[in-house]
């Protein structure tokens, strides 16, 4: 018992020295790019789980795999392009390797989705549902999920 006491304490110090880092990680994105941490961390909940590991499959109708989703904040696949050629990632691995990269990636995302169609739930639900015209009763459910989390968090 005496050998493993100082390990549950070692264990015990990470796990809160994770939880902490992850807070931080949620507030330095929400103040770079203009968003509530809390917003970001409703966000977060609702995409993974906060699982840093999550990786999501987008399907068509005929069930063919048309893009993925990585990490935290579920960052589409779409994405990774433009983020190897900005030199913020070298891979998609990046985004499960790196929550506080992923985080930072979901809250840029998220402020130029509101920036397109402004600061309302529906716009919200781009961030999961994207812009299609056809796609606001999806936006707008994404929203509530997220809006619950947000509100229950308060």
């Amino acid at each position: 018992m005496k050998k493993l006491f100082p390990l549950l304490i070692a264990g015990g110090l990470l796990l809160c020295a994770s939880r902490s880092a992850m807070a931080f990680c949620y507030n330095e994105a929400g103040a770079r790019y203009h968003v509530d941490p809390q917003l970001l961390r409703s966000i977060s909940k609702v995409e993974s789980g906060f699982n840093p590991g999550a990786i999501g499959y987008n399907r068509n109708k005929k069930g063919q795999v048309t893009s993925r989703d990585f990490g935290l904040m579920q960052i589409n696949s779409t994405h990774v392009p433009q983020l190897r050629t900005m030199g913020v990632l070298q891979s998609e691995q990046d985004l499960l390797t790196k929550p506080c990269l992923n985080v930072m990636v979901g809250a840029w995302i998220l402020a130029r989705h509101l920036q397109v169609c402004g600061v309302t739930w529906e716009c919200l639900g781009s961030y999961n549902a994207g812009f299609a015209d056809d796609n606001t009763a999806r936006r707008m459910l994404y929203a509530r999920k997220v809006y619950a989390d947000y509100m229950a968090r308060r």
